[in-house]
């Protein structure tokens, strides 16, 4: 897999990585201007030359990964006796500059009950430039036909029929943005359980009233959950002061709140 296919491939797994790109050679060097690699936090692709120079760029491209740095970052190696090494010398005599470029991951958002407001909410997300995952344990809600105007959009949808959602959930990737929305109270509950037993999950949003959340945090603390792990699910989800009780009403107002949850 070359470093083009490497990134394709991050972007679809929604990972993270460094785009390494040698912007100038001064003398001998072991690649020339414009090679690449990328780096994950536990792989990389292609090479930028081995050796220090490629072990110090993985290793400052893994700790920009960790502190989620965002502004890329241009590195300057010699490649002499002389030069301080922390990964073994290079004697190429040359002088080598690297740019490092973040590649953000596309953020995920699961859609858990794909009624009459989990679709149009799905046609409101399927816009933007993210991972999509529309869950359903009634097979006839994710019809091709019915999603249609869903699949067509900027997003990467990913459609799962399971009789058992809280097993998606559990699949997700850390950091997924979730939203609670079946058709049953009942199955929401579990949802919400489930979601709460993950610690690295983004934002946790329930539709629903006030009513609803107070029954539920009441069984959820029964279920083990303390105060500070209930504030992690936001109930009633939505902007606040949005008239109106059509589907599509509803769901710009809770694509907007997930939007101004999701901002750092």
């Amino acid at each position: 897999m070359d470093w083009l296919d490497a990134l394709q491939h991050l972007r679809a797994q929604g990972e993270p990585g460094v785009l390494v790109t040698v912007t100038e050679v001064r003398g001998h060097a072991p690649r020339e201007a414009g090679a690449k690699m990328v780096v994950s936090g536990t792989a990389t692709w292609d090479t930028v030359g081995g050796g220090n120079l490629e072990a110090s760029v993985i290793e400052r491209a893994r700790t920009m990964l960790v502190t989620g740095a965002s502004t890329p970052e241009t590195l300057t190696f010699a490649l002499n006796e002389h030069a301080a090494v922390a990964h073994g010398r290079q004697c190429c005599g040359g002088v080598v500059s690297v740019l490092l470029e973040p590649q953000r991951a596309l953020p995920v958002v699961a859609v858990f009950g794909v009624g009459h407001v989990g679709h149009e909410l799905g046609r409101v997300l399927s816009r933007l430039p993210l991972h999509l995952h529309l869950v359903d344990s009634r097979e006839g809600q994710l019809d091709t036909e019915r999603l249609a105007d869903v699949t067509d959009g900027a997003a990467q949808v990913h459609v799962h029929h399971s009789p058992v959602p809280e097993n998606v959930l559990a699949g997700l990737p850390a950091g997924a943005h979730v939203l609670i929305m079946s058709h049953d109270h009942a199955e929401d509950f579990v949802l919400c359980d489930a979601a709460l037993r993950r610690d690295d999950l983004g934002t946790v949003g329930l539709i629903g009233s006030r009513a609803k959340w107070s029954r539920f945090r009441g069984r959820l603390r029964e279920e083990g959950h303390d105060d500070g792990a209930l504030e992690r699910i936001t109930c009633p989800i939505g902007l606040p002061g949005i008239p109106g009780k059509a589907p599509a009403v509803i769901a710009i107002s809770v694509a907007a709140d997930l939007l101004r949850r999701m901002s750092p």
